[in-house]
């Protein structure tokens, strides 16, 4: 449950807080600096929870660059499809905002489960 719980403060410190008008711009433009920054700090505090666990480090390594790829597509997936589909603030856009989420939280679960299922 510590886990869990850390990887959702860190999510939401990352995906709300700390998300500058840079990555959020960026992240719809596959491989632009911006969208690999975001995913990539990410990646950087979830190991840094990790290491604090004392996680094994080949398992640390595969759990980082994993959660790094899955956050990067979940973004940028969500991005072309609101460009797409939804234009402004709509319903169809809090749709995808709340699937979105639901799909990085479901990740932290995954998290859990490798290492301790």
């Amino acid at each position: 449950m510590l886990l869990l719980l850390l990887l959702q403060l860190k999510h939401f410190l990352f995906d709300f807080v700390l998300q500058t008008p840079y990555q959020l711009k960026n992240k719809g433009t596959y491989g632009h600096p911006g969208g690999i920054l975001h995913s990539g700090l990410h990646a950087v505090a979830t190991a840094l929870i990790l290491l604090v666990l004392a996680t094994p480090a080949a398992t640390l390594v595969a759990i980082v660059a994993g959660e790094f790829v899955v956050h990067y597509h979940i973004d940028w997936g969500k991005e072309q499809i609101t460009r797409r589909f939804g234009a402004g603030q709509n319903a169809f856009f809090w749709r995808m905002i709340g699937l979105d989420q639901l799909l990085h939280q479901l990740t932290y679960v995954a998290i859990v489960a490798i290492l301790y299922v």
